[in-house]
């Protein structure tokens, strides 16, 4: 198999579903030799499929939030692999709560910026040694466009991801001269798991054309428009790109328009 990715590996974390699922599709298809990674026991159908199809796929679970599972993953991928070329930590949670602002606990937030945040830390510190290693290559995260402004999504959620805006800004930096990559890809509104109740709930009322209205493209986001960005970033065509956060959302971050919400009714009263 030949492609953008022949004779690499790659991990891809949030594998399981959605925007990861796509990736991995993609990815084998171009050529990579995957390691599929998620908490979802769904990862191995996935792994299946590109295996089914001719590709080279590995399936493994575990919680992208822990060390001591992110070194296993990455011992995982030497072991089987004997090399790694592409980390792309995609795995990521709302971390929605019921009501507003102020209904968020703590351990609400604590538990977002474990998974969304020290999640593609982890990535990154454990993966960039094994890749400067093999020779150079790409980290990729996933970050939002809910990370450059307010407006489209919880604040827990928007928080962790503007996190990871700067890590990759930053790790870049700490990785020069090693020949790692590290960019994020931020998606837009886009049909995934996470987003699915919004969805069923705007096909049920009716109003599924409603759906990405507030950008210009007047539509949510495909999975596969968001892996095609992330295959490009983890690509060698993309080899002069670095430290950059990639906005992929038809064109809302250009304006960010939204309409308040009203006011918290559970605000603290001054």
């Amino acid at each position: 198999m030949s492609g953008r990715l022949s004779s690499k590996t790659a991990i891809i974390t949030g594998a399981a579903s959605g925007i990861g699922r796509a990736s991995a599709l993609l990815f084998a298809r171009e050529g990579a030799n995957l390691l599929a990674f998620d908490r979802a026991d769904a990862v191995h159908e996935v792994a299946g499929q590109i295996n089914a199809s001719g590709g080279h796929a590995v399936a493994m679970t575990g919680d992208a939030g822990d060390e001591a599972d992110i070194k296993a993953l990455v011992a995982r991928a030497k072991s089987t692999f004997g090399a790694l070329h592409v980390m792309f930590a995609n795995a990521g949670i709302t971390g929605g709560v019921r009501g507003g602002f102020f209904d968020a606990t703590p351990e609400h937030w604590a538990e977002v910026l474990r998974i969304n945040l020290i999640g593609p830390f982890l990535a990154v510190k454990h993966a960039a040694p094994l890749i400067e290693a093999s020779g150079g290559g790409a980290i990729v995260c996933t970050a939002s466009v809910a990370g450059l402004r307010s407006g489209a999504g919880p604040a827990q959620y928007s928080a962790s991801k503007a996190g990871v805006i700067n890590l990759v800004q930053t790790a870049a930096q700490q990785l020069a001269g090693t020949g790692v990559r590290v960019n994020a890809v931020l998606p837009g509104l886009t049909e995934t798991g996470m987003t699915k109740p919004m969805y069923d709930g705007a096909r049920a009322a009716g109003k599924e054309h409603k759906i990405g209205q507030l950008n210009p493209m007047l539509r949510g986001g495909k999975p596969e428009e968001i892996a095609a960005v992330a295959l490009f970033l983890a690509s060698n065509e993309a080899s002069y790109v670095n430290g950059q956060a990639l906005a992929v959302d038809g064109g809302l971050s250009s304006s960010h328009p939204t309409s308040r919400p009203p006011g918290d009714p559970n605000r603290p009263s001054s």
